[in-house]
């Protein structure tokens, strides 16, 4: 164990002086970046590319193994009769993904803090790189807690921690709880984030993101005003609008709280849904069907039509380049819609039980939104692991 990690730490020495010596920055020319051990091929763009199937590297770790999974991820112990969803690759055109290096990571995150801030996505993405990380880590040198909004991970022979906050519209909502929450009559407080936010400060690596919750319906609810405030009122607005507005309190609050120096902050894109089989050339008459049932991905030269919303990819975009502290998106959303048979469909914990109607048709309560464990969310960790290690001089991958 000795010996490897030296070797580890050989090899961040000399990455990171190859970095320094490219100069490489994020916009190129200037000072590495922080975490920065390399640098990406130029011209690789990992929004483009296929699945790959690849039994003999995946999975990396397996469903029982890993004690962090929650049940509404745990695909194979609700019963999912088949596996093939884990064995897929991501194969970028023209470039390769850098091999995810579990004690790199861990060595290079000694001594810091790493936070995932968002919805029940990004707390899925949170959970697979505790999967990916946790075999790297002897049983008494790690833990894990939750209490209230905030999971805490801890490496500590790395003094370190990876940690989850469940924030899922980022400002301050009716569905902050974390365990009692609906998307129904979504209702944001339309001044600073400071409760949510008095969380994120100090962390050395931050990952956010936030889609699902805004396009729960066209128009969202904003209360102004303080609580002890007797002139607050609630006004209504377009969700994208409102979006937008909240983005740019993320970036006033980063450009304010975050030492782009010595701090890395990234954006999860939108993590889409299959709940309509149209989109990939079903032609039920009633649309009625969706992930139910599949096991293979879309062809990524099929005529496939996703559902998520593009106003809400550009508002990303353009309200997050605005920010003089740099956001990284790690651009997850056109590879995972190739993968409608990769959610949890009906193999998951129900919280409440399905009628008989339901049983009768899975695909009517089948969740199209969320991914088994493991699956497409460790390509994501795989996505963010190159843009904090070996970033590219493209904020966007």
């Amino acid at each position: 164990m000795k010996v490897l990690v030296v070797a580890v730490l050989a090899l961040v020495a000399a990455a990171a002086a190859a970095a320094a010596a490219a100069g490489q920055g994020e916009e190129g020319g200037g000072p590495p970046l922080p975490f920065a051990v390399g640098a990406a091929p130029a011209g690789c763009d990992v929004a483009q590319g296929e699945w790959v199937r690849d039994d003999d590297a995946r999975p990396w770790y397996q469903e029982w193994e890993c004690p962090y999974i929650q049940p509404q991820l745990t695909c194979q112990a609700h019963g999912r009769p088949d596996k093939a969803y884990q064995s897929w690759r991501w194969q970028p055109r023209g470039c390769s993904l850098p091999s995810f290096n579990a004690t790199l990571m861990l060595e290079m995150l000694r001594g810091k803090r790493m936070l995932f801030v968002g919805d029940s996505l990004n707390r899925g993405q949170y959970v697979s790189l505790l999967c990916l990380l946790h075999r790297a880590i002897p049983d008494g040198a790690k833990s894990f807690e939750t209490v209230d909004s905030l999971s805490v991970f801890r490496a500590k022979n790395y003094d370190a921690t990876i940690e989850f906050y469940w924030a899922p519209m980022l400002a301050e909502s009716n569905s902050d709880d974390a365990v009692v929450h609906s998307a129904d009559d979504r209702l944001i407080r339309g001044a600073p984030m400071d409760r949510h936010s008095s969380f994120w400060k100090g962390a050395d690596v931050l990952v956010f993101n936030s889609y699902l919750w805004w396009v729960a319906g066209d128009k969202i609810q904003i209360l102004r005003g303080a609580d002890n405030d007797p002139s607050k009122d609630i006004v209504e607005m377009k969700s994208e609008e409102a979006y937008r507005l909240v983005l740019h309190q993320v970036v006033r609050w980063l450009e304010r709280n975050v030492d782009p120096v010595k701090s890395r902050v990234f954006f999860v894109t939108a993590s889409p849904t299959h709940t309509d089989g149209r989109a990939w050339g079903d032609d039920d008459a009633e649309g009625s069907g969706n992930c139910y049932n599949q096991t293979s991905p879309i062809s990524a030269a099929s005529s496939y039509r996703g559902g998520t919303s593009q106003e809400m990819l550009r508002a990303t975009e353009e309200v997050l380049a605005t920010s003089r502290v740099p956001v990284g998106l790690v651009n997850i959303t056109r590879l995972s819609e190739y993968r409608r048979d990769a959610h949890t469909q009906t193999y998951k914990k129900q919280w409440v039980e399905p009628t008989a109607e339901q049983r009768a048709d899975p695909r009517s309560y089948a969740d199209c939104t969320h991914w088994c464990l493991p699956g497409v969310p460790d390509t994501w960790n795989e996505l963010l692991y190159w843009k904090l290690f070996f970033p590219s001089n493209d904020q966007v991958l």
